[in-house]
């Protein structure tokens, strides 16, 4: 799924779809060795959007089970943010999507995304510099809407609480 969202977007206007691929299973092709080292590099050298959204997404932005990586490479890609157990990933976009080229690249790589079962949201630099509160309400949102329960620390899924006790009253209590 492709989520894009323009400064003047608000969170009733979010839309999302679900994808049939669960939230443990992998991407079908391994990083490149040339999206790994790139990766690395842009872990070192992140914008300014980039450093303000990831503060954030550590600190203030805690659902649990749900964690953030940065700059993390799938297939021939670096994706600036993604929640692997959520599948879903957060751009940032800088002034160079808004051209035909940079445009043209997003949709070929958000495509490639779609297909490894990710959903993905779209910021703009000035959104998540000036609109931070925004951002994480959508993504927020986007976390909200995963159909599948997030793992435990064992990596398995955590079983559903336990039924609410009778509203008759019963039990060990009630016999006092």
């Amino acid at each position: 799924m492709l989520l894009a969202v323009d400064q003047h977007a608000s969170i009733s206007h979010v839309q999302l779809t679900r994808h049939p691929m669960t939230w443990n299973q992998q991407p079908r092709r391994a990083a490149s060795p040339r999206a790994a080292a790139n990766a690395k590099t842009l872990r070192r050298t992140l914008t300014e959007p980039e450093k303000r959204l990831w503060w954030h997404l550590r600190h203030r932005l805690p659902v649990d089970g749900s964690h953030f990586r940065r700059q993390v490479a799938l297939g021939s890609y670096v994706a600036d943010f993604c929640c692997l157990t959520a599948r879903l990933i957060v751009e940032v976009d800088g002034d160079q999507h808004g051209f035909e080229a940079g445009t043209a690249y997003d949709a070929r790589r958000d495509t490639y995304l779609h297909s490894e079962g990710f959903r993905v949201l779209r910021f703009p630099n000035r959104m998540v510099l000036r609109e931070i509160d925004t951002v994480l309400d959508t993504i927020h949102a986007a976390l909200a809407a995963c159909d599948a329960p997030f793992p435990d620390s064992a990596g398995q899924a955590e079983p559903p609480p336990p039924p609410a006790p009778s509203p008759q009253g019963g039990g060990a209590s009630a016999e006092r």
